[in-house]
């Protein structure tokens, strides 16, 4: 046999046609979309053809527009002229750099903060005080000429007259022993407190003096027993600078208005100032200091001298503002947990 040498592999590939495989299910997607839209022309047409005019420049107004307008119709301007649009849209608007718009309140809500936080506060100085009078034998059996109340000015204490028991003898501006007892209990709790005192006299209306009314004495004895009232707390250890101011106001106070010679009319009234009334009375020796909002100096004229006239004159962030913010945000802040559940809130 001849020799072929050597044997090769021979590989034959046979490729089997089968029949065209489907195309996938894009075409179920493009023929939802279609079925969509037809929908919505349809919905459209509906809507046209069953609405006026009136309604059809609504419609059309809400999609331009949505603030605009507020259950179908359109809010109207709260400006005198109206350029149209929407009421509570403001691009146009130029804003501070510096100061964030979050931060900023309006004055009557930074006030009734203030107040709210303000009131808490001598509220839980009156339940102090009252609980000491209560517990202390020296106080406890004059509690009945120990008047406690919160007034526009702060937290009052009066320390009324009774007709056998009164504070000074009459026509007199020195203190009973037992009335400077009541002092000398009161001044350490006073003394503890961070408002400043403002310590008042009254007298009743019983004339003293001569028939004019320029002589009569009842102003210059009210000063002076207020002024004793004021000797007796610093000599138990309220300091000076706690003491706002010392004034008489003779019988023009009336405790019973409907009785001015009544006993409870004569009375000392040393009342814990709150933060209004105590800057009113720094206030009066000097001209108050005037904030602007980009910290600038006041000019000759009042002015700020390095203001921004777009700015408008609001209370910085930061100061007064955040402090309330920090004070009303503390968990521990007496606003939002009253000493126990059961105590009623103002």
């Amino acid at each position: 046999m001849e020799n072929l040498g050597q044997n090769k592999n021979i590989v034959i590939r046979r490729i089997k046609k089968g029949k065209h495989g489907h195309h996938g299910g894009a075409w179920k997607v493009a023929m939802a979309d279609f079925a969509l839209a037809m929908m919505a022309l349809f919905l459209v047409l509906w809507i046209i053809s069953n609405s006026d005019e009136t309604q059809r420049a609504a419609i059309s107004g809400y999609f331009q527009d949505p603030l605009a307008y507020e259950e179908g119709r359109k809010v109207p301007s709260r400006y005198v002229i109206d350029l149209g649009g929407s009421p509570s849209q403001a691009d146009n608007v130029a804003e501070s750099e510096v100061i964030d718009p979050e931060k900023i309140l309006q004055a009557e809500e930074i006030e009734s903060m203030a107040e709210a936080i303000e009131r808490q506060r001598l509220e839980n100085k009156k339940a102090q005080i009252e609980e000491r009078i209560n517990a202390s034998p020296t106080l406890s059996p004059f509690k009945d000429q120990l008047l406690l109340d919160i007034t526009t000015e702060g937290l009052r204490l009066q320390i009324v007259d009774k007709t056998n028991r009164p504070m000074f003898d009459t026509g007199s501006a020195r203190l009973k022993y037992y009335s400077e007892d009541i002092l000398w209990e009161l001044a350490p709790l006073m003394a503890a407190m961070d408002n400043r005192l403002s310590i008042a006299g009254h007298t009743d209306a019983a004339r003293m003096g001569g028939v004019d009314e320029s002589e009569d004495a009842n102003w210059s004895l009210s000063a002076i027993r207020a002024d004793s009232a004021r000797r007796a707390l610093m000599e138990a250890g309220v300091p000076k600078t706690q003491i706002a101011q010392v004034i008489g106001m003779g019988d023009t106070a009336p405790l019973d208005a409907n009785d001015p010679y009544a006993a409870v009319n004569r009375r000392i009234s040393i009342t814990l100032l709150n933060i209004r009334s105590e800057a009113s009375v720094r206030n009066r020796g000097a001209e108050p200091e005037v904030e602007f909002i980009n910290g600038g100096e006041a000019g000759a004229d009042g002015e700020a001298g390095t203001a921004d006239p777009r700015e408008p004159v609001i209370n910085r962030s930061g100061s007064m503002l955040e402090r309330l913010r920090q004070q009303r945000e503390a968990r521990d802040n007496p606003y939002d947990n009253p000493p126990n559940e059961e105590e009623a809130f103002w």
